[in-house]
């Protein structure tokens, strides 16, 4: 296989374009989704609920339920902004 070919195969979206500025957008909000993912399930593990038993289905849906809380929430605990803005400043813009 040439490296050459898969290199030039692959585009990276360049900081500053339209496009390329909203695929940086879509990446810093996953991350930030992630670290949000991260807080909720630390200050949920020793979360004891009166009405449910200790059941592995009820944990799983718990840890899909933060999951989908933190992707719901992306963007809107500003690390997202901070890392976008952060690196739009260090990327070189063509």
């Amino acid at each position: 296989m040439d490296i050459a070919n898969v290199n030039s195969q692959k585009t990276l979206p360049v900081i500053g374009s339209k496009d390329g500025d909203k695929a940086l957008r879509e990446k810093t909000d996953q991350f930030e989704s992630i670290i949000v993912k991260m807080m909720l399930d630390e200050a949920m593990k020793d979360e004891k609920n009166l009405f449910s038993t200790n059941d592995p289905g009820d944990k799983i849906f718990k840890s899909m339920y933060r999951e989908e809380l933190s992707n719901a929430s992306a963007g809107g605990f500003g690390f997202s902004q901070m890392l976008f803005e952060h690196l739009t400043q260090k990327g070189v813009k063509h």
